[in-house]
């Protein structure tokens, strides 16, 4: 699977390009078919990021990610 790291990952926000990723627990999904993600952003949610903590926030589960396609894993920050 293909590594990516966190300003690869900050990248792909809906902003600076048209492809919206977020990654949950070091997998990065595809979330850009999602018309709750249109422009990047859901809810309080900002594409281009690690929502794991955010989850505990949302009204749904982590099932949710189950619709989107993977597109790598989560580079872990260098010392951790």
């Amino acid at each position: 699977m293909k590594e990516y790291t966190r300003a690869q990952l900050a990248l792909r926000n809906g902003q600076d390009r048209e492809e919206i990723w977020c990654a949950y627990k070091g997998i990065i999904y595809d979330v850009s078919a999602s018309r709750l993600w249109r422009n990047g952003h859901h809810y309080e949610h900002w594409a281009g990021q690690d929502l794991t903590k955010e989850l505990g926030d949302a009204p749904h589960t982590d099932k949710v990610f189950e619709r989107f396609n993977v597109i790598g894993k989560l580079l872990k920050p260098e010392g951790r």
